[in-house]
């Protein structure tokens, strides 16, 4: 049976999600059913989201669905891992420099730490007043929960792709391209069981590049993140998204064992994953 391709707006990019098998029209639906439950939940422009919920109540304990602690789970847990240098405690700074939108509450911090974030059983807190965003791994984590929806669906094979943050399952292999900054499409290699994400940081020299690369990677303190494209290589998305913004803050000599260390692997188009 051929495949089954479909795409819709999500997420803040488009969401191309495809499946194969008798069962693919029904999986794709879910998937992307899913990803718009994701959407919901985790959107920092929506002041309704739980996100947003979370944020706007610092010291207090908020009953949250379990997706979300989950979520909360890894990004705290990568935070440490990381030593910081993936952050999701920046919401902020992202506020107070106008790249997020300010819904009020509290004044907040420019930045926290992993501790400011206490997880229970079916709620989560904020020990200060800081602003969570999950834009460096929600995506991600969302093609994760939209994989996980295909399978249960029946499909035999499938793969998401939210903008650059993709993974595949399966017998197949989905051809990899990675746009670079003077719009040439630069391929990466096929990719089965498994999932790649990008980002870019720098600063964006104009609108067009701007729109292609919208994420803002925040720097630890007296850091500053390296310009240019990251890509990593993971066993799920949602990893290989928040690996991006640790390869981004890294040390250059550094870089590709830190990211090995924490599940991933730095990917340099002209000489493939690192070793």
């Amino acid at each position: 049976m051929a495949d089954i391709r479909r795409m819709r707006p999500l997420l803040g990019t488009y969401v191309e999600v495809g499946a194969r098998g008798g069962a693919a029209p029904a999986a794709v639906q879910a998937a992307f059913a899913s990803i718009e439950t994701a959407q919901a939940l985790w959107s920092f422009h929506d002041r309704a989201s739980e996100l947003s919920r979370l944020n706007l109540a610092p010291g207090q304990a908020v009953p949250l669905s379990s997706s979300t602690l989950r979520l909360l789970r890894s990004a705290r847990a990568m935070m440490r891992a990381s030593d910081g240098l993936f952050d999701c405690t920046v919401g902020g700074a992202l506020v107070r420099c106008g790249a997020l939108p300010d819904h009020g509450g509290r004044p907040a911090l420019e930045r926290g730490s992993a501790a400011d974030i206490e997880i229970g059983a079916h709620w989560a807190r904020l020990r200060r007043p800081v602003r969570l965003t999950l834009d460096g791994i929600a995506k991600g984590y969302a093609v994760d929960l939209a994989v996980r929806a295909l399978r249960r669906a029946g499909a035999e094979a499938g793969w998401v792709n939210a903008g650059g943050d993709v993974r595949v399952f399966g017998a197949l292999v989905l051809p990899m391209h990675r746009r670079e900054l003077d719009g040439a499409m630069l391929p990466l290699g096929g990719l089965r069981d498994a999932a790649m994400a990008s980002s870019r940081a720098g600063h964006h020299d104009d609108a067009q590049e701007a729109a292609a690369f919208p994420a803002h990677i925040v720097a630890p303190p007296r850091g500053v993140p390296a310009s240019g494209i990251w890509t990593v290589l993971a066993r799920s998305a949602w990893r290989a998204d928040a690996l991006t913004k640790v390869a981004a803050n890294a040390a250059p000599a550094a870089r590709a064992a830190l990211v090995r260390a924490l599940g991933g692997a730095l990917i340099d188009p002209t000489e493939g994953p690192s070793q």
